[in-house]
C-alpha cells in the first residue's frame, strides 16, 4: 500500500470513530447554518481538526483544501489534501445512516491517492493512480452497462444550482424513462464510491464543490470508469457538474441529458 493513502485510511478511521459515535446521539449534535440549506456541525470540525492533525503529522509541509477550514498552504504545493470531514450532513444531522468521510490527494495537480469511509457500516473505499481501486481491500470494477435499460443511476438534487433546478429536472425525466430505476442518498461521496464498486451503475449531480467529488472521481477512473461534466468534458472540477459510469453507459446518460442542457450547464 502506498504510504500516503496508509496515512489517509488512518485519518478517516480515526475521524470516522468520532463521527460514530456521535451519531448514537444525534440530540447532543449542535447545528449552524453557514449557508441557504447548508449545515455544519460540531462533529464535523471536530473530524476536520483529526483529519488535519493526523496529515499534518507525517505530512507538515503539504497544503490542504478542507469544506470547512477551507485552503491550508504548505511549504510544498506539489501536495494538496482535499478533505470533506462529513459528506452527507444533512444526512448526519438528521439521524439518516448514509454518509462518509472523504480524503483526496493531488501530487502536481493530477489526483493520486484516494480514500471514502463509511463509518456506520464499517466500508474503505480506496484508490492510488494507476494501481486500481478497492473495497475494504478487494478490487472492484465498475459495472460495464452500455446502455440506460435495465440501470439504477444515482443522483442528487441541485441544492447549490437551483436556478438551473428546471433543466436538472427535465435532464433527470429524461434519464429516469430509460433507466430502471434511479437514486438520491444524499451522499455524493458514497455515490461516486458506489459507481467505482458496481452499486450503481451511473452518477450525475450538479454544483458540486471538489471535496465532495475528488476522491470518488479517482475511485471510478481506477475502477474503469470516465467522469466528465455535463459535455462530456473535463470542467467538471470547476463547474460541479458530474457524470461517471463505465465509458460507453457514459456516452449515453450524455447523449440524454444533451437536449436540456442550458448555457450555464455547458461552461
Amino acid at each position: 500500500m502506498h504510504p500516503m493513502l496508509n496515512i489517509a485510511i488512518r485519518a478517516a478511521r480515526a475521524a470516522g470513530n468520532v463521527v460514530a459515535r456521535s451519531f448514537e446521539n444525534v440530540d447532543k449534535i449542535e447545528v449552524n447554518a453557514k449557508g441557504t440549506n447548508d449545515f455544519v456541525t460540531n462533529v464535523d470540525l471536530k473530524s476536520e481538526e483529526i483529519i488535519i492533525e493526523t496529515l499534518r503529522k507525517s505530512y507538515p509541509d503539504h497544503s490542504i483544501v478542507s469544506e470547512e477550514c477551507g485552503q491550508l498552504p504548505g511549504k510544498d504545493s506539489d501536495y494538496q489534501w482535499i478533505i470533506d470531514p462529513i459528506d452527507g450532513t444533512a444526512n448526519f444531522v438528521k439521524g439518516i445512516p448514509h454518509f462518509a468521510v472523504s480524503i483526496a490527494l493531488k501530487v502536481k495537480g493530477k489526483l493520486d491517492q484516494a480514500v471514502i469511509y463509511d463509518p456506520i457500516r464499517g466500508e474503505m473505499f480506496t484508490a492510488s493512480r494507476g494501481k486500481g481501486a478497492q473495497f475494504n481491500s478487494v478490487r472492484i470494477r465498475v459495472k460495464a452497462h452500455k446502455e440506460l435499460s435495465g440501470t439504477v443511476i444515482g443522483t442528487g438534487f441541485p441544492q447549490n444550482a437551483k436556478a438551473s433546478s428546471e433543466a436538472y429536472f427535465s435532464i433527470l425525466s429524461s434519464v429516469f424513462a430509460k433507466a430502471a430505476d434511479v437514486r438520491h442518498a444524499g451522499s455524493p461521496a458514497l455515490d461516486l464510491a458506489y459507481v467505482a464498486a458496481g452499486r450503481l451503475d451511473g452518477n450525475f449531480q450538479m454544483g458540486l464543490k471538489p471535496w465532495s467529488t475528488a476522491a470518488g472521481e479517482l475511485l471510478v477512473i481506477e475502477a474503469g470508469g470516465l467522469v466528465t461534466d455535463f459535455v462530456g468534458d473535463h470542467n467538471h472540477a470547476k463547474s460541479g457538474n458530474v457524470v461517471a459510469a463505465s465509458p460507453r453507459l457514459l456516452k449515453e446518460m450524455l447523449t440524454e441529458m444533451r437536449p436540456h442542457l442550458t448555457a450555464a450547464m455547458k461552461k
